[in-house]
């Protein structure tokens, strides 16, 4: 990244809160909202702090595309990766059936940004007539990258649905996957949020919330200015704590933190519980231009419920207070269901080299993609929300 001219990346569709608008001269808009993880200065972060580099197994080797005049038309963030590790979209049967087969599935060239399952723009491309050409070159470049250094095969994760007819056309195959997501109807506060549950679900929220703030526990929002280098111990002592115990080994240094707080500081939130005085937990938040994006987790203290308060709720009453349509959430999650987090499905993109492993993999997809489709049907019709006419926001069913 530090390659790549900051001031030209964001004018990228996505990369920053002004990138909606078009700087080629056709005055057209972009529905592109910003997404504060393909920014310059998250994913510099990322390779600056030492998070992401050849060491921890992620290679930068992002794909940029030119006019003839030297001008930046798009970006793929791409790393070539010898694990599939940090993805959260799991390929680990793919690799063991290809490797007890003879082949080499790694390294592999791995299209996201890293170690944030977050739908994002991937296809990066300025916006105006030339936007189309320029994405299907970038994915018809992931390929080529692919052929040229050898790699088994392309994986763009995460990726809008607006772009898979992009990648399909260069030969990607299609992957879906489901993820929990908070929908903001435009309500005027937590409680008119409640209003649209059944009467069962809002009491056991409320109850919830109250249960999660016993024992003296207080929430703070930090965002900005707030961000002082004190703050970002306290938190990278609950991330640590968190990390080591699920996944054995964080990816994040300490100072990928310090970076984003002098960088991106006003994109970030952290949710922070305090009792007697000290910080007890906390959540990393990042702010995008339509989304509240919920990524990591910590505490040094456990108290019942406190991580849904911290995580979930708290989520949605930012959100709501600052006029963001929905909440992402993060990976996994059925627990999320119950307080107002419904299924959305999510969307990957993977170009397999060998015929033969890319033959079994599309024949698996298409069964994938049915069985992801009929549980996003279920798990709504289970959700938290009344099934009555009149279960729209702001709307009452007379209980409580």
């Amino acid at each position: 990244m530090a390659a790549i001219d900051a001031t030209e990346w964001a004018r990228l569709g996505g990369a920053s809160r002004a990138s909606g608008t078009d700087t080629s001269g056709s005055g057209t808009e972009s529905s592109i909202a910003y997404n504060p993880f393909v920014s310059h200065a998250f994913l510099s972060s990322l390779e600056d702090s030492g998070s992401v580099t050849a060491k921890t197994g992620w290679l930068p080797r992002h794909i940029v595309l030119r006019n003839p005049d030297g001008v930046l038309e798009g970006a793929l963030p791409a790393y070539v990766k010898s694990h599939s590790m940090g993805e959260y979209v799991f390929d680990h049967a793919w690799a063991d059936a290809f490797e007890r087969a003879g082949g080499q599935y790694y390294p592999k060239l791995q299209c996201s940004a890293p170690f944030t399952p977050a739908t994002g723009p991937r296809l990066m491309a300025r916006q105006g007539p030339g936007a189309g050409a320029a994405r299907r070159a970038l994915a018809a470049g992931g390929r080529a990258l692919c052929t040229q250094l050898g790699l088994s095969s392309v994986h763009a994760t995460f990726v809008p649905a607006s772009e898979i007819p992009d990648f399909e056309a260069e030969g990607y195959l299609h992957r879906t996957d489901q993820q929990f997501h908070f929908s903001n109807h435009s309500y005027r506060d937590y409680t008119d949020f409640l209003e649209t549950l059944a009467s069962r679900k809002r009491k056991q929220l409320k109850r919830e919330r109250r249960s999660a703030l016993e024992n003296g526990i207080e929430i703070e929002w930090l965002t900005g200015s707030d961000l002082t280098e004190e703050i970002w111990d306290t938190f990278y002592d609950f991330y640590i704590d968190t990390g080591g115990r699920k996944w054995g080994r964080p990816y994040l240094t300490r100072k990928f933190f310090s970076l984003i707080g002098e960088r991106m500081a006003d994109d970030v939130l952290l949710v922070m519980a305090r009792r007697n005085g000290r910080f007890i937990a906390g959540a990393i938040n990042f702010i995008g231009g339509d989304c509240l994006y919920g990524r990591h987790w910590g505490c040094i203290e456990d108290h019942p419920f406190l991580h849904f308060e911290v995580c979930y709720h708290q989520a949605i009453d930012f959100a709501i207070s600052k006029g963001l349509a929905r909440v992402e959430a993060g990976a996994q999650g059925e627990h999320k269901l119950a307080r107002g987090y419904l299924p959305v499905t999510t969307h990957s993109a993977h170009f397999i080299a060998h015929a033969g492993l890319r033959n079994a993999v599309a024949d698996y997809l298409e069964r994938e993609r049915r069985d992801v489709e009929q549980i996003g049907t279920v798990l709504t019709e289970h959700g938290p929300f009344r099934k009555t006419a009149d279960a729209s926001p702001g709307g009452s069913d007379g209980q409580d």
